[in-house]
């Protein structure tokens, strides 16, 4: 684990439980494949990625073994956030050939997602390198693998949002309607939990006005022009923190990074991901 993980609460207990539900509906009421080997043979194996990536995902890795056979050595020639070029050994497996194999896919899995996760937000990261700009990710997760991913984002070089509906506001649309407008909606933010960050989704400069007006932290541009938000930059500047969301892609990015804001989020960090293409191999000790 990496001190960015001093971010997320309950990680610790996320990366149990997910491990121990991903090996229950994997190995159900027992591996009838791995009952092919002898119960006591040992072995070793190699685990490689394929591709160039940034690693993610030994705590995960060290969970499925654990839990499965605690005898199980893990020996490790990586670390989390580090960059690796295909073909690179990522981690070695030593003890019992029956929980190696076992544990294998349950263990891949969560590598490749992780590892996924963290090179495409090494890649969102690097066209703002030079800037003040923050990218951030949004709460479009894997089911079950929220702070994860969260994680995962912040080996990659990028930094959170918020982790749930719990720990900061986020006031869009629907919100303000049904809360009576954007002054009200902030004034009962404040009251409900105090000290909180409270963050509003704006879709014009009119809504953007109301919002600094109401004592918003953050203020999120919703599909706005470039000069809309040269324009919104000036009228937040020493008021509120100003997030760009909406149609945010690679492209957009290096648009963007000239602007002088402080946040960009963006969905495709977590939800655009393509897996890393790894393999295991296995050595008989024989």
């Amino acid at each position: 684990m990496t001190p960015a993980t001093a971010n997320i609460p309950n990680l610790q207990q996320d990366i149990h439980r997910a491990v121990r539900d991903a090996l229950a509906e994997d190995i159900g009421d027992g591996d009838i494949t791995a009952q092919l080997i002898p119960q006591d043979r040992e072995a070793r194996a190699r685990v490689i990625t394929r591709e160039d990536c940034v690693f993610c995902g030994r705590a995960w890795v060290e969970e499925v073994f654990r839990q499965l056979d605690p005898a199980l050595q893990v020996i490790w020639h990586v670390a989390d956030g580090e960059r690796v070029t295909a073909n690179s050994t990522l981690f070695e497996l030593a003890g019992n050939a029956r929980s190696i194999l076992t544990g294998e896919r349950c263990a891949l899995n969560f590598v490749q997602t992780l590892s996924g996760t963290a090179t495409t937000a090494a890649a969102y990261a690097a066209l703002t390198q030079g800037s003040d700009i923050k990218i951030l990710d949004t709460r479009k997760t894997i089911p079950g693998l929220r702070t994860a991913q969260k994680y995962a984002v912040l080996c990659g070089g990028c930094s959170n949002h918020r982790i749930g509906l719990y720990d900061a506001f986020l006031i869009k649309e629907n919100h303000i309607a049904a809360a009576g407008g954007i002054a009200n909606a902030v004034r009962q933010a404040h009251q409900i939990k105090p000290g909180a960050l409270v963050e509003v989704e704006v879709e014009s400069l009119d809504e953007l006005r109301q919002a600094l007006d109401a004592g918003a932290d953050v203020i999120m541009l919703d599909e706005f022009t470039d000069e809309m938000t040269a324009e919104a930059l000036q009228l937040a500047k020493g008021r509120a923190k100003i997030e760009i969301s909406g149609s945010v892609n690679e492209a957009r990015l290096q648009q963007l990074s000239g602007l002088a804001v402080d946040y960009i989020s963006s969905g495709s960090l977590t939800k655009h991901l393509r897996a890393i293409d790894l393999s295991l191999r296995l050595q008989s000790d024989d």
